[in-house]
């Protein structure tokens, strides 16, 4: 059962109540395996609806352009501690409204336009911040794409450090939206080192599993960190920023400013892109990184990594290969490249049975990128909602059923949508069902 909430919002709109209650039903009903979706806490959901909505807070805590910000600066400097014990970092900036605004601050502090950038390209498990034609980053920068190795689906640091030191880009971007493996950031720091370049981890996919110490953390390797707090982290549509203070690039890239690289990379967000932070949001976040910092939910992050290699495994015995072979993260490729339909086939059809996924390219993917050989499966949510291993096996066998009957999905879907709804019965969904 769906909780009562909305009392005002069911009685002065009920349009927008309904589509409330559709979008809760729905997502209590199927398997969320989009992996950069998870489900927010009441705590949270509370926080985002609360009366910080009503208030300007231009600037920072202390050197605010509006008054009666007291309550304001409090959440404010709250936040950053508890972000900041949460995940050891020397400075922390909570008031990106998302990741790409995060990153977009990142260039703005540190590139001129027109810098080299290396990053992995979309097509090959990149973010289109880190560089793809069609973002600003793209646009303004210049890429210069390291990949993944098509056979292996793994990064070669030795390719990485050869491209690097042919083409010496000021900023190497390291983190993924479609990478299944354990990242080596010491490895990149010593490129990063060797030819002069900022090194920048975007966390957002993977930053329970850093907190739970089931992947490497960047922290102490990169000079800057940026994520986002919602997917796994179960917090606000919101970004923040980890940074050291000083720059060890300073005087070759910006010896006529007076600022270090925190502050760069502040007033880059404030004021160059953004205006008044979103205070509902930053108090959400604030309340996400005091439940991140529990042992409940280190358990849970760890156990995203063990739900994940147990669907993988399944799925292979069933005879699904995997683009890579497996995965150490929250997410893998279904490799549909020597199948006749293609990925968005694949998605389209488990989203009709109960199964959100989404379509995506694997390495070497010939196929357009609006159809693509893949489906990417993420277990965040799946986790959120207290599943373990063994759960994994009925996932697998509804995953496997739908592809064998792909061609004549409409007459299993109803069947398999309604085994799904009664499985989901069983669970418990944060910030939905009690």
């Amino acid at each position: 059962m769906s909780v009562e909430r909305y009392s005002h919002l069911k009685a002065n709109d009920p349009e927008v109540y309904e589509l409330i209650q559709s979008q809760a039903k729905m997502e209590r009903t199927t398997l969320k395996m989009i992996a950069s979706e998870s489900y927010a806490s009441f705590d949270v959901l509370e926080a985002c609806g609360s009366v910080f909505t009503n208030k300007y807070a231009e600037g920072y805590p202390g050197a605010r352009y509006y008054e009666g910000n007291e309550f304001a600066d409090a959440l404010e400097n709250l936040a950053i501690a508890r972000g900041k014990e949460l995940f050891g970092c020397e400075h922390m900036n909570v008031q990106p409204y998302s990741g790409s605004p995060a990153n977009s601050a990142v260039y703005r502090a540190l590139l001129n336009n027109g810098d080299k950038i290396m990053g992995v390209p979309v097509s090959d498990g990149g973010h289109l911040t880190h560089g793809w034609k069609v973002s600003f980053s793209g646009k303004d920068y210049v890429q210069i794409p390291y990949r993944p190795n098509q056979e292996t689906g793994r990064l070669d640091m030795a390719e990485v450090r050869q491209i690097a030191l042919n083409e010496r880009p000021k900023m190497i971007w390291v983190g993924m939206s479609a990478y299944p493996f354990k990242l080596d950031y010491a490895a990149f720091a010593e490129i990063a080192e060797e030819v002069g370049a900022y090194l920048v981890a975007d966390i957002a996919h993977i930053n329970a599993l850093i907190i739970a110490g089931v992947h490497p953390d960047p922290v102490p390797y990169c000079d800057v960190v940026t994520s986002t707090a919602h997917k796994m982290l179960r917090g606000p549509r919101a970004g923040f920023i980890m940074s050291k203070l000083e720059d060890r690039y300073h005087e070759k890239y910006h010896p006529e400013s007076k600022w270090n690289l925190a502050q760069l990379i502040d007033r880059a967000v404030f004021p160059t892109l953004q205006g008044g932070p979103h205070l509902h949001a930053i108090a959400g976040m604030a309340t996400a990184f005091k439940y991140a910092q529990t042992a409940e939910f280190k358990a849970y992050g760890a156990q995203i990594v063990k739900n994940a290699q147990a669907l993988c495994a399944e799925l292979e015995a069933l005879g699904r290969p995997i683009a890579g072979g497996g995965t150490e993260t929250h997410l893998f490729l279904l490799d549909f490249r020597k199948e006749d339909f293609t990925g968005k086939d694949a998605s389209q059809a488990l989203a009709k049975c109960g199964i959100i996924a989404n379509f995506n390219m694997v390495p070497g993917d010939t196929r357009s990128p609006f159809k693509t050989s893949g489906v990417r499966l993420g277990t965040a949510a799946l986790t959120s909602a207290g599943m373990k291993e063994a759960d994994m096996k009925q996932v697998a066998a509804w995953i496997d059923r739908v592809c064998r009957n792909i061609n004549d999905i409409d007459s299993v879907a109803p069947t398999i949508r309604a085994e799904i709804a009664e499985f989901c019965g069983k669970f418990t969904f944060p910030g939905i069902t009690e």
